[in-house]
């Protein structure tokens, strides 16, 4: 009797936050080596049917390096980044295009067959992101977001369907460009104005110290940014994740959040409780 009194209160401690968060927008970006585990990866799928199934709209959109690496190598090709981007000529640009579109496809399935929700894949491909080549010559066929089309993603959510974005997008040019699914991610929540931005990584948010998992910091305002950074606190491939989020909150966006992805029920965890799991950055 306990338990199914704790499991009560639990829902009634999410009741005010599915009131507030009604018919709002979820950008969450979900990717790296949480996406290889079919665990891990159907309890994300599984947070994401019930925030649509109580009336939050969510978007996700995914990204998908280990599986393009494992496609790199089989090809006998190898990955190279600069300053954190992928290198991409031609081939490699097909490369990305096969296995984010086999990945789109797999989630679709997954929440669709297996879970029972509302979904449908899209790729920037088709018109939801306009790009542009990437001034950096070394890094090839590298797009950046110039423009986002979020009509296609309004009328899913309309529907109550959960977007799957792909951020593979093709230039002016006609050509194939690997975008960023970090930027893919930012830009789509800034141009609906959304209520979160999600970003689920291998960590507890952001640590006071690195070593000790238990020194998250819960909130960060946007006027601690450039302190945290200077201190090291916020550092390596972190930066990259707090600078979109400080552009994203400065474009419109509410909240952004950074939560461990591999614990169990993350997003609800994070969204629905009172104390969450993960670093808020706030204006």
């Amino acid at each position: 009797m306990r338990r199914i009194i704790e499991k009560a209160d639990i829902l009634i401690e999410a009741l005010p936050y599915i009131r507030v968060f009604r018919r709002k927008a979820f950008v969450i970006k979900y990717g790296g080596q949480a996406m290889m585990s079919d665990k891990r990866r159907r309890s994300i799928l599984q947070d994401l049917v019930f925030l649509s199934s109580v009336g939050i709209s969510p978007i996700l959109v995914h990204g998908g390096g280990p599986q393009i690496n494992e496609r790199l190598k089989a090809s006998g090709k190898v990955a190279h980044f600069v300053e954190g981007r992928r290198v991409t000529d031609a081939e490699t640009a097909r490369v990305v295009e096969g296995a984010l579109d086999e990945l789109n496809q797999q989630l679709v399935r997954e929440i669709r067959e297996e879970l029972k929700g509302h979904a449908k894949g899209i790729s920037g491909k088709q018109g939801l992101f306009s790009v542009k080549r990437i001034s950096k010559k070394e890094l090839g066929f590298v797009g950046e977001i110039v423009k986002v089309e979020k009509a296609m993603i309004e009328k899913l959510l309309e529907d109550s369907t959960v977007p799957v974005v792909s951020p593979v997008s093709r230039g002016g040019d006609g050509k194939l460009y690997n975008v960023n699914a970090d930027e893919a991610a930012t830009k789509l929540a800034e141009a609906l104005r959304a209520e979160k931005l999600v970003f689920l990584t291998d960590v507890n948010g952001i640590l006071r110290n690195r070593h000790d998992p238990t020194s998250r910091i819960p909130t960060v305002k946007l006027s601690e940014v450039d302190g945290l950074i200077s201190r090291r606190i916020i550092e390596e491939g972190m930066i990259p994740k707090i600078k979109a989020a400080v552009h994203a909150i400065s474009r419109g966006v509410k909240k952004v959040h950074i939560i461990n992805g591999s614990l169990p029920r993350a997003l609800l965890l994070e969204i629905f409780t009172d104390k969450g799991i993960g670093t808020e950055i706030v204006r």
